[in-house]
């Protein structure tokens, strides 16, 4: 089972744990990104284009079935505009085993934060920047291979 939903929404953490829980899984790893607030932000404005944005979650996550055995897999992505706190992305996998489960959501929001096509405009005061890739997420994905 893979879900990706790319939407505004707020992202319900119960519905979508529960949801790989019911896979019967032996372990669900997740990973919750939150909009930080540091250094004045206010707001963060994330643009997409959505064929593009959906086919490339879609092959992310079935790259991540594909190197290990996962009974589901799931990727929510906010898009327009949040605060520090909201929640921006959730990553979820299900396994029989941990260490899959593990792996496949290091993986996948390793590979997330280079592979997706998302920009993202910070907002501190009457001043908004658009938001460069980091070395570090770069450095992040490359472990992969």
């Amino acid at each position: 089972m893979i879900r990706v939903s790319v939407d505004p929404a707020p992202i319900e953490l119960a519905v979508e744990v529960a949801a790989l829980e019911e896979r019967g899984a032996g372990g669900v790893a997740s990973f919750t990104g939150v909009v930080r607030g540091d250094d004045g932000v206010t707001e963060l404005m994330l643009e997409h284009y959505p064929g593009m944005t959906d086919a490339t979650l879609i092959a992310l996550a079935e790259a991540a079935t594909a190197r290990w055995r996962l009974l589901g897999v799931t990727i929510v992505h906010r898009v327009g505009a949040m605060v520090p706190g909201d929640r921006i992305v959730f990553v979820g996998t299900a396994a029989s085993h941990r260490r899959e489960a593990l792996e496949a959501c290091a993986y996948l929001i390793d590979r997330l934060k280079t592979d997706a096509p998302f920009w993202k405009r910070e907002r501190r005061g009457d001043d908004a920047a658009w938001v460069e890739a980091r070395a570090s997420d770069g450095d992040a994905a490359a472990r992969w291979g």
